[in-house]
């Protein structure tokens, strides 16, 4: 780890980063590339620069993971939007290291900061959903202490109708005592 590894809240300059880290994970699954061609680039980069600038909740935070190479990956908190969510659930809605730098601790840095940050703005449980066939991910959550909870679902991922099989990851995070 060098001195410059780092999780913050993003900065409207680092739209373009958070985008292009988006893009590049996204490729990787050949489900959500459809959903990379979909929206272009400069789009995308609009869509997150309006994400940090003008959150639609107020605890609703774009964070970043910051490497020597600069922004490596993002994460975003808030408040969990499921039905059957209750009112201290909070939510990881993206979780994203860029491909390029993955294996060098920033993934634990993000989701430590991201629960931190959940916890700090008053939640007791987080909750991401995770694409079923990202089984990288999905180990990586419960190596950190994050299980399902038997909740899943399917999404459109595409104009097209192209759908993908999400799980409910959930794990503990209310102050101690």
């Amino acid at each position: 780890m060098s001195a410059i590894d780092t999780v913050r809240l993003a900065l409207p300059s680092e739209a373009v980063d958070v985008a292009r880290i988006q893009r590049r994970a996204w490729s990787e699954s050949e489900v959500l590339a459809a959903a990379v061609a979909d929206m272009p680039a400069d789009e995308a980069a609009r869509a997150w620069h309006e994400a940090i600038v003008k959150p639609p909740l107020a605890h609703f935070r774009v964070l970043v993971a910051i490497g020597e190479a600069g922004v490596v990956g993002f994460a975003v908190t808030g408040p969990s939007p499921d039905d059957d969510a209750d009112e201290r659930d909070g939510a990881i809605g993206e979780f994203v290291v860029d491909p390029k730098f993955r294996g060098h601790g920033h993934g634990s840095r993000l989701i430590n900061a991201a629960v931190d940050t959940l916890r700090t703005d008053g939640y007791h449980v987080a909750t991401i959903w995770v694409r079923a066939a990202d089984d990288a991910l999905r180990a990586f959550l419960v190596g950190c202490g994050w299980g399902a909870d038997g909740a899943h679902q399917e999404v459109a991922v595409d104009e097209s109708g192209t759908h993908t099989k999400l799980v409910r990851l959930h794990t503990d995070i209310s102050p101690a005592d």
